[in-house]
Order: structure tokens, then sequence, then C-alpha cells
């Protein structure tokens, strides 16, 4: 059994004005760079061993990892496949605000030039595939964005359509799932 750990970059201006990042390239603040380095404590002193993190390649994520690589001594890969959703049109935006939050229920709807939840998550679940045929033999961290996070819950969990546009986790949570190879049941638990 291999277990795969999902951490959401450190805090960015655009998290505390409550502005939707997507795939715009925004830095972390003084406090994500904080959360970014305790959250590469916190993995070790729990022994989370893995053999690898795979990044997304937007500078928020990337500079989160490269934190938690420096303290865990896990190598560390940009993974193009991590880039957060681009949401075209709302990037920028109110991440509550109503046109947006609607939006988010139209899993085909491409943000007016943005990427659509399907793409999204064809892309994310053939990393997970490609990753979980090595599930007997290797652990993985994947440090990326909120987006990415529903998806991979998606992967694991059953969820109704109100559930995934709901979903979200906050900034450097841990959250940990296990491949079990034999049963190909998956479970998750929130850190």
């Amino acid at each position: 059994m291999g277990f795969l750990y999902f951490v959401r970059h450190g805090q960015t201006i655009w998290n505390v004005e409550n502005k939707i990042c997507g795939s715009t390239d925004i830095a972390l603040t003084p406090l994500g760079y904080q959360q970014a380095a305790e959250t590469g404590k916190k993995l070790a002193e729990l022994g989370i061993k893995a053999d690898e993190i795979l990044y997304s390649p937007l500078v928020r994520a990337a500079c989160t990892a490269r934190e938690i690589a420096a303290i865990t001594g896990i190598p560390a890969r940009m993974e193009a496949r991590l880039t957060e959703q681009n949401f075209g049109k709302f990037e920028s935006t109110a991440r509550d605000g109503l046109e947006f939050q609607q939006a988010k229920r139209e899993f085909a709807l491409r943000y007016d030039g943005g990427e659509s939840m399907l793409r999204l998550a064809q892309r994310i679940y053939n990393l997970l595939d490609e990753l979980k045929e090595t599930a007997d033999r290797k652990n993985y961290i994947l440090v990326a964005h909120n987006g990415i996070a529903r998806v991979v819950h998606s992967y694991f969990y059953e969820m109704t359509n109100q559930e995934y546009a709901e979903f979200g986790i906050d900034n450097c949570a841990i959250l940990t799932y296990e491949f079990d190879r034999q049963t190909q049941e998956r479970k998750g638990e929130l850190w």
C-alpha cells in the first residue's frame, strides 16, 4: 500500500484579499513562507516518509515545496499537471462572488478563456493513475492548490457536485490518502 500526501501552498496576498488566484502566478506572503517551513517540520515530526515531492510550477506552490524539501530532505521536482485551474474571466475576482460560485457548479464550463473542471480532472486523474501504478513501492507528496486538492479528494471519495464545489482546505493543510491495491479501495484523512 502506498501513501499520497497533499499539501496546499502557503498563504498569498490574494488569499488574504479573497481573490481567485487560479493560474495567475502569485507569490507567497511572509506568513506563507512561515507556513511552508512549519509544514516541513510537521511532516518530519510525523515521520512522513515519501520518495518524492511533486509540485506545481506556480511560484506559490514551488516555494512551498522547496521549503518542505529543504527541511525533510525529500527530493522535489516540478510536475506541470499540478498547475492550478485557469479560471479565465474569474482570475483576480472575489472567491465568494455569486457568479463564480454558480459557475463552479458547471463542470464543462471553460470560464470564458479558462479551463473546465472536466479538463482539470482529466489531467489530475491521469497523474494519480500513474502514481497509483507505483503505490506498492513509493509514497508521494503533492504540493499544489485548492482546486487541485478538490480533484484529488474526488479521486479518493465519492462526492456530489455540491460537495465538490464547496470542498476546500486551508493553506499548508496536509491531506493523506492511501492506495489499497488489493481491494482498490481509496481512503483519505485530513491532518
